[in-house]
């Protein structure tokens, strides 16, 4: 239930349940054909290098990428006729140029203040806008992979980092790249356009899926599946972070209307989780405080201010899990984590020759 902080009355959803229900079946099938959210930022398009760039050296990963939906909806979502109506309904009228589209669905690169749509959701997409480390990251130092001592490889990554690089031990900074796409942040898209409000995602089961291109450090032999470990990173963070996309979206809702419901829905479904998590793992402390803080604010209209803090909170809660676990000793969460049959899409093999 969400409720406007001006008023006790509950705001209920401007549709028949009948209605509602079809909206959500809607989603699930947008949902298979691909369909990304409008993201509330994107990659300095000036600073975008290309994923040919990045194949140049990854070509397993860039084989990867090839055949998932992150690179089929440069081509396939301009031919899409919900894809089209909902533009029609925004005033788009070509969703591969337009900046309403371009934010989740592809990667435009700059050049000379020109604008150019270059692929779907691409490495940078995840990783950073490269022009500024694509160098530094590869470049051993001026050395080689041999010859580079362990401090110079240290400095690199820094330097890396520095400039803009999200290396996948970053993982609240990839789920914010995730779930600012995955989660609508745009109200107008949804109540107006048609889009459907988010995927039903979570970190593990779409990270380990289609996308999935663990393959650098076996040197292509295997696309390997997270450990135990880095799966309960991947649920505290996922579902941390999808608690703090939901509540700045409800602090940002204005309206009585399908958006504003949904969000507030996915925050009280994430925040449920992550209880269920606070009490499996009571030795990570900060995960009830990022329950204690998900609770702080209520789930309505015109409480922006309250929704903005326990979203800040729960950030700062997040990043200090990162920094100071690396989920060896959360075993307790072992049940809550989603098994393989739940991954998105299945993930290449390694070491294939396309």
């Amino acid at each position: 239930m969400i409720e406007r902080a001006d008023s006790p009355k509950p705001i209920r959803p401007e549709m028949s349940r009948a209605g509602f229900r079809y909206a959500l079946l809607l989603c699930g099938l947008l949902m298979l054909m691909g369909f990304a959210a409008y993201g509330a930022g994107s990659p300095d398009r000036a600073k975008i290098s290309g994923p040919n760039a990045c194949a140049e050296c990854h070509k397993q990963e860039a084989a990867a990428w090839k055949a998932t939906h992150h690179f089929k909806t440069f081509q396939e979502m301009p031919r899409n006729a919900e894809a089209n109506a909902i533009a029609q309904r925004l005033g788009v009228r070509r969703v591969k140029s337009e900046s309403l589209c371009l934010g989740c669905h592809f990667t435009v690169q700059n050049k000379s203040g020109v604008d150019e749509t270059v692929s779907g959701i691409s490495c940078e997409s995840c990783h950073g806008a490269s022009a500024e480390w694509i160098k530094v990251h590869s470049g051993y130092s001026g050395k080689t992979a041999q010859t580079e001592s362990k401090q110079e490889s240290e400095a690199r990554w820094k330097l890396a980092e520095a400039k803009g690089m999200i290396r996948p031990r970053a993982l609240y900074q990839l789920a914010k790249n995730c779930l600012g796409c995955h989660v609508v942040p745009h109200e107008e898209l949804v109540n107006k356009g048609g889009h459907r409000s988010g995927s039903a995602f979570d970190l593990i089961s779409w990270s380990q899926g289609e996308v999935r291109h663990n393959t650098w450090h076996s040197k292509g032999k295997v696309n390997e599946v997270a450990d135990a470990a880095r799966k309960r990173m991947l649920l505290l963070v996922g579902l941390g972070v999808e608690i703090e996309t939901a509540l700045r979206a409800i602090g940002r809702a204005t309206t009585r209307k399908v958006y504003a419901f949904e969000m507030a829905s996915r925050a009280d479904r994430a925040r449920e989780k992550l209880a269920a998590a606070a009490k499996a793992a009571p030795e990570v402390p900060e995960i009830a405080k990022i329950v204690e803080l998900a609770y702080s604010a209520g789930l309505m209209l015109n409480n922006e201010r309250a929704l903005t803090a326990a979203a800040d909170g729960v950030s700062k809660e997040i990043l200090r899990i990162t920094q100071k676990y690396d989920g060896a000793t959360m075993s307790g969460l072992d049940s809550l984590i989603p098994k393989p049959d739940t991954f998105k899409g299945k993930p290449r093999q390694a070491g294939v020759t396309d």
